[in-house]
């Protein structure tokens, strides 16, 4: 049986966080929750098997933009998504690998962006040829 994606959700509405774990739970996920970037951050540092990070972008103390900026430096090839309103989903210069308008994204669509995008943590798949050396990847090209 293959192990569980592990999903750090961030968001200081409760409710919202909760429907978050149960919508990951109910589908194969294992859903970490943290109500702020604080614990957010604790979380990540302390987990190494977190495989997305998945976070609203409005919230106190800190917005989900500067937190995702934050996780960045700590573990650079998590990918992370920014969940947005409509407004901010198109104006805010982010550093997440996707932004998504929540009021836009339908469940089914939000759980395969989820699916696609914590499969690129992995890294490369069983038969794919790397290249190693220069001259490879100039002959490649």
């Amino acid at each position: 049986m293959r192990p569980k994606k592990v999903i750090l959700c961030v968001d200081d509405n409760e409710q919202e966080l909760s429907v978050l774990k149960f919508m990951l739970a109910t589908n194969g996920y294992r859903a970490l929750a943290a109500a702020n970037g604080q614990e957010a951050i604790a979380l990540f540092a302390t987990e190494p098997q977190i495989d997305l990070v998945l976070c609203d972008t409005t919230m106190p103390h800190m917005s989900g933009s500067q937190l995702v900026e934050r996780l960045k430096r700590i573990r650079g090839h998590v990918p992370m998504i920014l969940l947005a309103d409509a407004q901010a989903a198109h104006s805010e210069i982010h550093m997440a690998d996707a932004m998504i308008a929540r009021k836009n994204c339908s469940t089914q669509e939000l759980l395969e962006r989820i699916k696609v995008m914590s499969a690129r943590k992995r890294g490369p798949r069983k038969g794919a040829q790397r290249v190693t050396h220069m001259t490879e990847l100039a002959a490649a090209s």
